[in-house]
This record gives structure tokens, C-alpha cells and sequence, in this order.
């Protein structure tokens, strides 16, 4: 049936998109953009104002941006490429990481405001001392606000370029000079308040927007194989049709996954828990994520400890309450709301399009190098009816532009804050850093374009992200609660995570590929070590800053109380500033759950299981009030 449908001439034409289409993309573009236009002078006051929007975002705001900045052009297309090549279960990649988001909202948010820094990079010399300290800050400064900050950018430009080329055959250049113009304009002119704006209408704009693609691929799934026209016949048929399929790796490296009935070899494409008989699969896509990836790697967007740009907007919060309020949003808002209409959307690309040679036989006239099966999402896309086309492109327009002028904004913070001023010139003026500020903006994403050339797909890009900070993650949760840890700690980690990612990337160009899995618990073990030696062996940090950050930060935790005694700091004092220990842990794991069981329980009611979709709910319920009853004592 789905063979059948590629055979449709008609279906093979260029997306054409009418005037309400286009009138729906303009009104998009300046609902997002024109606001921001009226805050370039406020953010050209000062760097603070700039870069940290003077410290008076409040809860809401913060964590729209947050989930706003996570939903790139670039997230859909990695979704549906894991659905298709993993099974639903493909997922864990990133839902792991619900331990680590909710982690940073009751452990770190609050400390992370208390600190006062301006960007996460301060900390360092905050936290650390001698030169270490400022070695240390430095190079990260290039280190993440360049390479990390560019590498990033470069896959958020090659979903982009994807996406333009499937739909409308526009060529790789095009789009990156036209995202390019757009977003370094308005990055250089509005700075963070800028970004908070267009984060806070994008949100709406693409959530509508994806659920619109969903229902219309339901939709089109129910005409194709003759049930009816309804979405909800779709749905069923979808369930009828994919709960007898099973994904099957096969054993040639580098070859494609292949669809077949299920004989227990496989992974059921419907299952959300993987299958472990298959360990080599469920060791990638889930023992290694939920055992160890979500506290040993950093990854921007979900780092252990907070950072980035999630740090940036913890720091902008207006108070404490805020910093932790916008990251728990930001987390339900994360994985709740936003999974299903992708996973939906990319489960009925399986049966439209079952392998890649059905994607490049429907869009003929595309850059067939650029096709893979992150491509299969904006392929489905074409079957949104007038009106849901402008929504969509002028959704995906604004996604896009939300996560680069982040990215533009938080590199540029790096580079001048903690980097020109610091170390190059320290006595320019607030319009000055400014100035340079904006000339970093352009540069950044001259570079994150170049890089989008040499890339393949979002999932290659991924790896190679968790590979370079694989063992970093316990070291960035540990230093707010061990005084041990110190500047070297960081040093040792970032120089040995890193010749260890490059040299299996070797290994792996002369044929020695031992699998992505075995690779991160390897760098993992690794990295771990060498960070852990050098927090007794190197030189530690001094006394009067461990003192002084204790003082201004007051972490709770048996690792500072050396430190807490010898600042005539009583224990009760750190546990009135708001720093409970246990009950944070209740939070953080009624947190979890809460985010887990409703997330489940919607794909429960999709598949029709009712009995354990209401089970499902019933612990939502019931962890929900314990969440509420934490907050609320937190709060008090």
C-alpha cells in the first residue's frame, strides 16, 4: 500500500505554497520578530543587560526560553530518525536525561542564582584559584563558546537545510544565507531579551504546529491504506499495523535497519521499553543512557550540574524561587508535552515511507546526498493542507531561529565575558563588550555554516557530542558538593575525554570500530579516573576561596563540612537557606516519576492499553502531589 502511493504523480510535485500559506509565514516571522526589535537598546546598555537580560526574567519566561531553544529544526528530524532506525524505544537516547534536568532543578538551580555569576564560566574563578583557575575558564570559554557552541549551530543547519531542500528543493547555500541574515541580525541587535521574546511565541507557534503534522500524517495514513479519513482511524490502523513490526539490525556495519514481522529478533517498533535480548541494541539505546549517560556526559541543554545556556537562564532569573521554577517547567514542558506528536509523525513515515529509497523516489528533485531517514519528518510534512503549511514553515523558521540566536547569544557571552574581557582587554567600556559582542555573533555562525557542510545527520553529530564530554558529567555535579574537586580536576577531564573521543574516531577510520556503546563506557571509566587522581594528587584549591564560596553559595552536603566548620558556619544556617539534602532526593525522584508516568501513560492511551494507561496515571497523580508538596516546602 505504501509502494502504491509513491506511484501517485501528483504526489511527486514540488510543495507549492499558496498566499494563505505565505500570509501565515509573514505574520509568524513578525509576531516572533518585531517585539524583539524594541529591546535592542535596552540590551545594548550593558553586557549584563545583553547577555543576562539585568537579572529580571521571571519563572515563566525562563523556562518557555528553555523549552523554546531545546526545540529546534533539527529536534523532529533526530526524533524520527531513532523511531525509524530503533523502535519508539530509540527515545531513552534523550529521555534518560529527565535524571539529569530535574536533578539541576533541586539541586543546582537555586545555587547556580545564589552564585551571582554572569555566565557559568565565572564560576571558575569563583570556585577555583591560582592560574588553574583562569587557564581553566579561558579555554572554555574558546573551547565551548567556539568548537562546542559552532559544532552545535552547524547541526541545527543541517536539519535546516534538510528540511528547505525536501520541501521546497532550495539549495544548501540559500538556506544557510537566509537563516544566516535573519537570525545574526536580530542576535546582534536584541541580545537575550531579543531571544527570550522570540523563545516565548515560537513555542506556541511550532507546538501548534507539530500537532497540526501529526494529525494530518494520521490522517493521510488512513486514506492510504483504505480505513476511512479520520485522524483516530488512522491512529488505529497505525497501532493495528506497526504492533506487528520489528526492527532488525542488521549484522553488517554501517548497513540500514530493516523492517520485518515480529519473530522476537527484533525490536517492536511500538515498544517504549527496548528488547534486551538484543544487548548490543538496548545497550545503546538504554542501559548505557540510564545507567551512566545522563550523569557522565555533558551535553549541551541536559549538563550535569546545570550549564550553557540552561545556566544562562538560571542566572537570569529575577530570584531563587524563578532559577528553580523556569527549569521544572522547562522539564515537563521538555518531555511531556512535546514527544508524542513527533513519535506519532515519525510512526507514520514507517508505513508512507518504509525505507529510504521510498523518501528519494518521492522527492526526485532533491539533493539525494542529503537524504537519510532524519529526512522522512519534513517529508511527511507535505501532506499539511493550506494554512498548516504556513504554520508549519513559519513554525520551523522560528524553531530554528530560537536554538541559533541562543546559541549566538550564549557563545558570545563566552567569548567576550569570560574571554576578550578578561584576559584581552579588562577596561573597555559596557558599549564596547557590547560592540565586540556583536561581531562574535557574526562570526560564530560564519563558522557553525561551514561546519554544516562536512556533517551527515543530527544522530552522527550527537554522538560525537557525547563522546568528546563522556566522564565530564560527575565532575560538574561533584564540585558544588565535594571541596576537593578542583581546577586540574577540570583540566585532566576536558584534555583526557577529548584524545580519548579522537582517538576511537581513529580506530574507527582504520576499521577498529567497537560500537558507540562499549566507546562511552570505556571514555567513561577513563576520564572518570584521571579527574578523580588529580582531585587528591594536584594542587588544591586555596583556603580563602573555598571560604568565600562557601559563604556566598553555602552548598549543603557532608563534602563541605570541613570547609562549613571552619567558616563558623552552623549546619542549621545552610539548611534555612533552603538546601535540604532529602528533601531535594524526594523531589528529584517524584520529579522523575511525574515526568515518566505521564509521559508513558499518553503513549498508553494512543496504543488503546487502557489498563495501564490509567495505572500510569494513578502514579502521576500520586507522585504529582508529593512534587507539589516538596516545591512547596522548598519554597517556604
Amino acid at each position: 500500500m505504501a509502494h502504491a502511493f509513491l506511484l501517485n504523480p501528483a504526489l511527486l510535485a514540488a510543495i507549492e505554497l499558496k498566499t494563505l500559506d505565505w500570509v501565515i509565514i509573514i505574520a509568524s516571522i513578525l509576531v516572533c520578530f518585531v517585539p524583539a526589535l524594541f529591546v535592542g537598546k535596552k540590551s545594548g546598555e550593558s553586557t549584563s543587560e545583553f547577555f543576562a537580560s539585568g537579572r529580571s526574567v521571571p519563572w515563566w519566561l525562563a523556562g518557555l526560553s528553555m523549552v523554546a531553544t531545546t526545540f529546534s529544526s533539527d529536534t523532529p528530524n533526530w526524533v524520527t530518525e531513532q523511531v525509524r532506525k530503533f523502535g519508539v524505544a530509540g527515545n531513552w537516547q534523550w529521555w534518560a536525561f529527565v535524571l539529569t534536568g530535574v536533578s539541576t532543578v533541586f539541586f543546582f538551580a537555586r545555587l547556580w542564582r545564589r552564585s551571582g555569576v554572569m555566565t557559568d564560566l565565572e564560576f571558575y574563578e569563583l570556585r577555583y584559584s591560582g592560574k588553574a583557575a583562569s587557564v581553566v575558564r579561558g579555554f572554555r570559554a574558546v573551547y565551548l563558546g567556539l568548537f562546542f557552541n559552532c559544532f552545535i549551530m552547524g547541526m541545527v543547519t543541517l536539519a535546516a537545510c534538510k528540511i528547505a531542500n525536501i520541501l521546497f528543493d532550495m539549495p544548501y547555500w540559500q538556506t544557510i544565507v537566509i537563516c544566516g541574515v535573519l537570525n545574526v541580525v536580530f542576535a546582534a541587535h536584541s541580545g537575550l531579551w531579543g531571544v527570550l521574546i522570540i523563545d516565548m511565541v515560537q513555542f506556541f507557534i511550532k507546538m501548534t504546529a507539530v500537532f497540526a503534522a501529526a494529525y494530518f500524517s494520521l490522517r493521510e495514513v488512513a486514506k492510504r491504506t483504505g480505513v476511512g479519513e479520520t485522524a483516530f482511524a488512522g491512529l488505529q490502523e497505525l497501532v493495528s499495523t506497526l504492533s506487528k513490526q520489528q526492527v532488525v539490525m542488521p549484522a553488517e556495519a554501517g548497513a540500514q535497519p530493516v523492517m520485518s514481522a515480529i519473530d522476537g529478533s527484533g525490536q517492536p517498533i511500538l515498544n517504549i521499553l527496548p528488547n534486551f535480548d538484543m544487548w548490543s541494541l538496548a545497550l545503546m539505546i538504554f542501559i548505557v543512557p540510564i545507567a551512566i549517560g545522563w550523569w557522565a556526559n555533558w551535553y549541551p541543554g541536559a549538563e550535569p550540574g546545570g550549564g550553557s545556556y540552561i545556566a544562562q537562564r538560571m542566572l537570569a532569573s529575577k530570584s531563587e524561587k524563578d532559577s528553580l521554577g523556569g527549569t521544572l517547567f522547562f522539564n515537563i514542558a521538555h518531555y511531556v508535552l512535546r514527544p508524542w506528536p513527533w513519535i506519532i509523525t515519525a510512526l507514520c513515515s514507517i508505513i508512507i515511507y518504509p525505507d529510504l529509497a521510498s523518501i528519494k523516489a518521492a522527492f526526485p528533485t532533491a539533493d539525494q546526498g542529503l537524504i537519510g531517514h532524519d529526512s522522512a519528518f519534513p517529508a511527511m510534512l507535505k501532506f499539511l493542507p493550506v494554512g498548516f503549511m504556513g504554520l508549519m514553515v513559519g513554525g520551523l523558521i522560528a524553531a530554528n531561529s530560537s536554538t541559533i540566536l541562543t546559541h549566538l547569544n550564549w557563545g558570545a557571552s563566552y567569548l567576550v565575558h569570560d574571554f576578550y574581557r578578561r584576559f584581552i582587554n579588562p577596561t573597555g567600556s559596557e558599549k564596547h563588550y557590547v560592540g565586540v559582542g556583536r561581531i562574535c555573533t557574526l562570526l560564530l555562525y560564519v563558522i557553525a555554516a561551514l561546519l554544516s557542510t562536512v556533517m551527515s545527520s543530527a544522530q552522527e553529530a550527537f554522538q560525537i557530542l557525547l563522546q568528546i564530554g563522556a566522564g565530564t558529567g560527575l565532575l560538574y555535579m561533584l564540585r558544588w558538593f565535594w571541596w576537593r574537586i578542583n581546577a586540574w580536576c577540570e583540566i585532566v577531564a576536558m584534555i583526557s575525554s577529548f584524545l580519548i573521543a579522537v582517538g576511537f574516531f581513529i580506530a574507527k577510520k582504520n576499521g577498529l570500530e567497537m560500537g558507540f556503546a562499549k566507546e562511552i563506557i570505556i571514555g567513561v571509566s577513563l576520564t572518570s579516573v584521571t579527574w578523580l587522581v588529580a582531585a587528591f594528587v594536584a594542587p588544591q584549591t586555596d583556603r580563602a576561596t573555598l571560604l568565600s564560596f562557601f559563604k556566598k553559595v553555602q552548598p549543603a552536603g557532608p563534602g563541605w563540612d570541613a570547609i562549613r566548620r571552619e567558616a563558623g558556619v552552623p549546619e542549621s544556617t545552610v539548611k534555612e537557606s533552603g538546601d535540604h539534602m532529602g528533601l531535594a532526593t524526594l523531589g528529584w525522584v517524584s520529579g522523575c516519576t511525574v515526568i515518566w508516568s505521564s509521559l508513558f501513560a499518553i503513549g498508553k492511551f494512543l496504543y488503546g492499553e487502557m489498563t495501564m494507561a490509567w495505572i500510569l496515571t494513578g502514579v502521576f497523580v500520586v507522585s504529582g502531589i508529593v512534587l507539589l508538596q516538596v516545591i512547596r516546602k522548598l519554597w517556604t
